[in-house]
């Protein structure tokens, strides 16, 4: 059986009712309280407390403090006024006691329930509001990512429509360029053939039977006549006493025959992109721009118009380089230093620029005694180049560091 407290205090005023407990030695975490408007019970066992108030208080804004060894009660009266006494006039009658109990338990369980509900439901309408602003957010970032790349859609629509627009009129500079050209050409031709016509001409008048005409004196006198003697330029820098005659031919038929143009079976080409040397010097402004993939594609054209042009394996091969296709860096460097052949001094600036070119290549791939071959022949060609002796003598300490660890 329980032990019943009975040494607790109790004050009032018109509206607050103060109620002491003492908690007798029990550690305040053992302490159950419960109240309600007409009811308190406090149970630390073995001791109980209950009390029926002599009239109800307003139990959610009462408070109960339990600490120092004792529970107080702060209960605020529903009706202003001060009470005869504490507790009811049921105490000693068991069965209301129980009946009041009971009915306490079940106001308390009914109010708990009720919170329970309120609480739910506003924890629904919290997650729903919670809910609605992700979304809400999560629309708003869609839109702007959206938004962005439409952005950017727009901005590489207009850039390419420029880009089009830029190589239209570059293509019409440069066919008025060409029919200038052209009609200055047909105007030496035609003045070119005048000229050689009055000759003619003048030459049939003066022409008699005989080269030789008789003068008064009966003595032959020979024709007055004009001599032209024209100059063919050479295309090399060496006087043509120290030239190797027979390779400069050689070399000159065969860029005649590179620059000859292949006929590709495309309507849709117009007359610029069919001519080699043209697209050459286009893909040589993409690179100096830096957009080294649409260099590489106009050499890659070229070639198929002109497969012996050097010079587009050679720029092709730079392309390369820059963007680390180091194998076929080496590919087009090997095929255009087999087209550079043979090997005479308009070519020289040339050669060395494949020859550097592979071998950076192979030191890149960590061939390095391939690379050093590559360097030691460019040095061949340019010996006074300070810059390529040091290349090559650190590929060589390369090497024998690696040959000897």
């Amino acid at each position: 059986m329980p032990l019943i407290v009975k040494d607790y205090s109790w004050e009032q005023t018109d509206k607050v009712l103060f109620i002491t407990v003492p908690l007798k030695g029990v550690k305040a975490s053992k302490v159950d309280i419960f109240s309600s408007e007409e009811y308190l019970k406090i149970s630390y066992p073995p001791y109980l407390f209950e009390c029926f108030l002599y009239a109800p208080v307003r139990d959610t804004d009462s408070v109960a403090q339990v600490g120092n060894g004792a529970v107080i009660f702060k209960l605020l009266k529903q009706d202003a006024d001060k009470w005869p006494q504490l507790q009811s006039d049921i105490i000693g009658d068991k069965e209301a006691m129980k009946m009041k109990r009971e009915e306490s338990f079940a106001k308390a369980e009914e109010r708990a329930k009720v919170e329970k509900k309120m609480k739910d439901e506003v924890k629904r309408e919290n997650e729903q509001y919670a809910l609605k602003e992700i979304m809400k957010a999560e629309e708003a970032e869609r839109a702007r990512v959206e938004e962005a790349k439409e952005s950017e859609r727009r901005k590489a629509t207009e850039e390419l429509e420029n880009w089009k627009e830029e190589q239209r009129q570059a293509a019409e500079l440069e066919k008025q360029r060409l029919l200038e050209e052209r009609r200055k050409e047909e105007a030496l031709e035609r003045e070119r053939r005048k000229v050689v016509e009055r000759q003619q001409r003048r030459q049939t008048r003066g022409k008699k039977a005989s080269i030789f005409e008789e003068n008064a004196e009966g003595a032959p006198r020979r024709q007055v006549g004009k001599i032209e003697v024209s100059f063919t330029e050479r295309a090399f820098p060496t006087p043509e006493r120290e030239s190797c005659r027979p390779l400069e031919d050689e070399w000159l038929k065969k860029q005649a025959e590179a620059r000859r143009i292949v006929e590709l079976e495309d309507e849709n080409l117009t007359e610029e992109e069919r001519n080699p040397v043209w697209l050459r010097d286009k893909g040589n402004e993409f690179f100096k721009a830096g957009n080294f993939e649409a260099a590489v594609n106009v050499y890659t054209h070229a070639i198929r118009l002109s497969p012996i042009l050097y010079s587009c394996y050679s720029n092709r091969a730079a392309c390369h380089l820059k963007m680390r296709n180091f194998f076929k860096s080496i590919e087009d460097s090997s095929k255009a230093l087999e087209l550079l052949v043979p090997a005479v001094q308009q070519n020289a600036d040339s050669r060395l620029k494949c020859h550097v070119r592979r071998g950076t290549s192979f030191c890149e791939l960590e061939m390095y005694v391939e690379g050093l071959l590559d360097y030691e022949a460019a040095v061949k060609i340019d010996p006074n180049n300070e810059q390529l002796k040091a290349d090559a003598e650190n590929i060589r300490h390369i090497i024998q560091t690696e040959t000897v660890s």
